[in-house]
């Protein structure tokens, strides 16, 4: 006690004069600073006072304030903080989290506004410091304000406590989190607000199923989408709360239009996760009737593997069309109103000739569905036909349709032509797929063909002949070059040869029966046919004759059809000009 005691008497003059009559030389301000720390101490009728010796380190004055710190001397530790030029920040913000635990609400925001500090850019995607997330997470679950407070502050939360300990309400019973518009729930958005981005006070409504406040917070501070994305859209998302959303969307906006960025941002983020069917449901929500008919086309194509399976979805290309009926209509409602402003720029638009297109697209894909569909269904217990592989073929498990490019259409026309019991079956709305898209006909034609003939299905070779005959807009040098192309790749052995000769006899052209009997090998029916034609015509068909008898080693018909050239004063250099087959 007599230390402390002359501690005490030597505070009233704590240091020597600051200059000496000498050298006049000046005291450190350290030295100063260390004993009105030690003054403070005194003051405060602190237990512990150290001599000054022991903090003239930055070390030992730290040690001293963590010592207050943990007594919970907090005014002490923040005097001794600054006047020894420590950072009070931490002081503070130990002394606002004991005010805020201890439930002085009031007091505790005072604190807080020294150690916090509101963020240079709110549009960030965080919750905000960790110190904010500790303060709202203690409001939320563990705070309740106690009379310890100043006159007059949170009476009512104090009584309604009261009310609960008379109604003997557990603990258990009580919400865990603060309840709308409750003091707490106020306090909470005090520190959010004041403190912290905007992504942080709307997740702190969707925590509490403040949706309506959530979005119209959003709409006042136009947070940009990504705020929208990951702090209201997702969370309903999860809780299966889309239709609430729009619910509200609609009562906050009605046109849509202050909402018409979060909801193209949202179709964008739900396509991009395959979120089709909350797509869809957004996308008639908008009104927005040309993407939701794109969506239904995607639904009909959906992890289908054959056209059974189209099928049975194809309900989605009847709505497809349904949507761009209506689209349709609206648009003839908006001419017939004249012109109108462009309000609603975030539906996607289209002239009315672009729909109808598509719709006669969604039409001849409804045909072509119900007619493979069947053929299908029905060959699917017994042996499959040369239909049955087309798909394979194609080179992908999901079936082509009249929504891709041109080589897809083209190989719907060919899947149509021979999915039927018969060429005839299919062959009508093969061609108005033709037609309607204005695909080259030979080709499909030709694909059809080789794939008749590769599977030796040569009487059906015949009725597609027929069915391209009577087209109307083939010609004779049409079918027989079907034929020969035909022939280009089919089996060349002996038990399809009456089956080639069968088709050789179809071609109308002898110049080209004389290429199709040379493609079989066949060279003495090729050359009788050349020799009956007039010399200058049929000149040129028995050099190439020749030429496969030489690449035959056929030294016969090498003889004759030199004999017959030199008899008609065909040369050799005539003949040595044409190239000889290697």
């Amino acid at each position: 006690m007599n230390q402390f005691a002359g501690l005490h008497i030597g505070l009233l003059h704590p240091f020597p004069p600051l200059c000496s009559a000498r050298g006049m030389e000046q005291v450190p301000l350290n030295y100063i600073s260390k004993v009105d720390v030690l003054k403070i101490l005194v003051t405060a009728n602190y237990k512990y006072i150290p001599s000054l010796d022991d903090i003239l380190e930055t070390t030992a004055v730290t040690r001293l304030r963590n010592q207050l710190l943990e007594a919970e001397y907090y005014q002490l530790a923040v005097e001794v903080s600054t006047k020894s030029g420590l950072d009070p920040g931490g002081v503070w913000q130990a002394w606002a989290l004991a005010s805020l635990k201890a439930g002085n609400l009031s007091g505790a925001r005072g604190k807080f506004s020294r150690c916090l500090k509101a963020p240079v850019d709110r549009n960030q995607l965080n919750l905000g410091p960790p110190l904010l997330q500790e303060i709202v997470n203690h409001l939320e679950t563990t705070v309740r304000p106690t009379f310890a407070t100043s006159y007059g502050e949170d009476i009512l939360a104090s009584l309604r406590e009261l009310e609960d300990a008379l109604n003997e309400v557990s603990p258990a019973e009580r919400p865990e989190v603060p309840t709308q518009n409750s003091y707490l729930h106020q306090e909470c958005l005090y520190y959010l607000t004041t403190y912290g981005p905007h992504h942080a006070v709307i997740s702190f409504y969707m925590r509490h199923n403040c949706e309506t406040e959530a979005l119209t917070y959003l709409l006042n501070k136009e947070c940009p989408e990504e705020v929208f994305l990951e702090g209201v859209l997702q969370p309903c998302l999860e809780r299966g709360h889309l239709s609430k959303l729009q619910g509200i969307m609609v009562k906050l906006d009605p046109s849509l239009d202050s909402c018409s960025r979060y909801l193209m941002a949202s179709c964008q983020f739900l396509q991009r996760k395959g979120y089709y069917h909350c797509l869809y449901q957004l996308q008639n929500f908008m009104m927005d009737h040309i993407r939701a008919a794109m969506t239904c086309i995607r639904f009909f194509t959906y992890g289908a593997t054959s056209y059974v399976q189209l099928g049975e979805q194809q309900r989605w290309l009847a709505r497809a069309k349904e949507h761009l009926k209506t689209y349709l209509q609206e648009q003839q409602g908006r001419g017939a109103g004249r012109r109108k402003p462009s309000v609603n720029s975030f539906r996607k638009t289209m002239s009315s000739s672009d729909v109808s297109r598509h719709m006669n697209t969604i039409e001849l894909q409804l045909e072509v569905t119900r007619f493979l569909h069947r053929c299908e269904t029905a060959t699917s217990s017994s042996t499959p036909q040369a239909s049955k592989p087309i798909s394979k073929s194609f080179g992908s498990s999901s079936p082509p349709t009249l929504f891709g490019g041109s080589p897809v259409k083209i190989e719907v026309a060919c899947k149509v032509m021979l999915g039927g019991k018969n060429i005839e079956e299919g062959f009508g709305i093969a061609y108005r797929v033709i037609q309607d898209f204005q695909l080259e006909a030979q080709a499909v034609y030709i694909r059809a063909g080789h794939r008749l003939v590769r599977q030796r299905h040569y009487g059906a070779v015949k009725q597609l002949l027929k069915c391209v005959g009577e087209s109307g807009t083939a010609t004779k040098n049409d079918c027989d070059a079907l034929i020969l192309s035909c022939l280009s790749v089919a089996d060349k052995g002996p038990s399809d040869a009456k089956e080639l000769e069968s088709l050789i006899m179809e071609i109308k052209s002898i110049e080209t029966k004389i290429k199709a009997y040379l493609a079989c090998s066949k060279l003495r029916p090729a050359y009788l046919l050349a020799v009956k034609l007039d010399p200058s015509r049929a000149g040129p068909l028995v050099q190439d004759v020749l030429q496969a008898a030489e690449g035959a080693h056929d030294s016969v018909m090498q003889n004759i059809c030199c004999q017959w050239l030199s008899e008609h004063n065909k040369t050799p250099m005539q003949r040595q000009s044409r190239p000889s087959p290697r």
